[in-house]
């Protein structure tokens, strides 16, 4: 059993996805693992990864509408808005979406589905750098 690791920083602009597949494939190859798992990790607790199509930017642009939608900011009931309007709500999509992703390796390569993609979600408003390591595990 072999393990690799590996981490690397990603700017984002601000609200939104940013795919990260292309950067997560590289360290697989990279470690030269054949048949195992990677996980994906991000170190924030207002910014997640989802699986998400990366065919068609608009089923992006509808999950970006529809968190807005279901975890509004300038809320009035928010207490811990230290940092802005848009604190509690990024937390809170955090906890609703993810902060690891594990995908299965086979022949050296990830076993994504045909329109599937790794993406970074952003939920702050301000530009961030945003901290993603990635572990592979297998032989």
């Amino acid at each position: 059993m072999a393990a690799y690791s590996e981490s690397f920083t990603l700017a984002t602009r601000g609200k939104g996805t940013y795919e990260i597949t292309e950067q997560v494939a590289r360290a697989v190859g990279e470690s030269g693992i054949q048949t195992g798992t990677v996980t994906v990790f991000v170190r924030h607790t207002s910014a997640s990864l989802v699986m998400m199509e990366n065919a068609d930017p608009s089923a992006r642009t509808d999950m970006e509408a529809y968190f807005d939608r279901l975890v509004p900011e300038d809320e009035p009931y928010f207490t811990h808005t230290y940092e802005g309007a848009d604190d509690m709500p990024s937390h809170i999509r955090m906890v609703l979406t993810r902060s690891s992703e594990v995908i299965p390796v086979v022949a050296g390569s990830m076993t994504l589905g045909t329109w599937q993609g790794i993406f970074l979600f952003e939920h702050r408003k301000a530009p961030h750098q945003r901290s993603i390591s990635v572990v592979l595990v297998g032989e």
